[in-house]
């Protein structure tokens, strides 16, 4: 048991670790490029490839992970991650929206295969007949996801206006390479991996009610980051004249309500 405690630890430690960096990007991305000028329209297409592949990955995360392990995974979420980050690290004039696009499509896949593997692999770590414990470890990890974001547009906001757009990038990158560092050598390599090779079309639900609530849940979700993500900081910016610490800390304040 103490093995599957530690094991946990590992896994929670790097989800919390990679939500707290998927939130500042998303702060820093926002903040930035509309104090360089990008209309509202501009600034929510940065983000349109971010949730598109987070939805395709959803779709074939568990899929991938019975073929190739949940260590697997979730390690390559987080590497996408860093290359993510690295890759706005170029210089400012490189960063077109198209080119700001094609990160943020690889930090939506990041995001997604780090939340699933992270959720998946908790079952693996709790026997059949700890239910209740089960449940507790799965909340306690789940539960935490939007306080730790909210934290994240915390700390994006607060990097950028200490240490400009790419002293902040570099310091989520440093952070996370430290994370994916620890789960490469602490997690099992073996974990998630399945015995058989399920097919393709497994992926896809039998039952038409659970596919029209999937479809409901992307729409929902979808207006949620368009109304919350985008809409309500470049509103507090470019109306109320609110500072980057200002925004960051609202956010970070209503995202454990949402």
């Amino acid at each position: 048991m103490k093995a599957d405690v530690q094991q946990y630890l590992v896994v929670t430690g790097s989800y919390w670790g990679f939500t707290l960096t998927d939130g500042a990007l998303r702060m820093l991305v926002l903040l930035y490029f509309h104090g360089l000028g990008y209309s509202p329209l501009e600034v929510a297409m940065l983000f349109l490839l971010y949730e598109f592949f987070g939805v395709v990955t959803n779709l074939l995360g568990g899929w991938l992970a019975a073929r190739l392990g949940l260590n697997v995974t979730l390690r390559v979420g987080l590497l996408l991650q860093v290359i993510a980050l690295a890759m706005l690290l170029v210089d400012p004039a490189m960063l077109s929206v198209a080119y700001v696009m094609a990160a943020q499509a690889l930090s939506g896949i990041a995001k997604d295969l780090n939340k699933m593997s992270a959720k998946s692999s908790i079952k693996l770590l709790v026997h059949g007949e700890a239910q209740a414990k089960l449940y507790h470890w799965v909340a306690l990890l789940t539960g935490s996801k939007n306080t730790l974001k909210g934290i994240g547009f915390f700390v994006g906001a607060l990097l950028l206006a200490a240490l400009g757009f790419r002293g902040a990038i570099g310091v989520l990158a440093g952070a996370l390479v430290v994370v994916f560092l620890a789960s490469t050598f602490l997690l099992k390599r073996d974990m998630g991996k399945a015995h058989f090779k399920p097919k393709f079309t497994d992926v896809f639900s039998k039952s038409a009610t659970v596919n029209r609530l999937s479809l409901a849940r992307f729409f929902l979700f979808g207006a949620r980051d368009v109304w919350f993500v985008v809409a309500l900081p470049v509103f507090l910016q470019s109306q109320l004249q609110w500072s980057h610490t200002q925004v960051g800390s609202l956010l970070a304040a209503c995202s454990s309500h949402l």
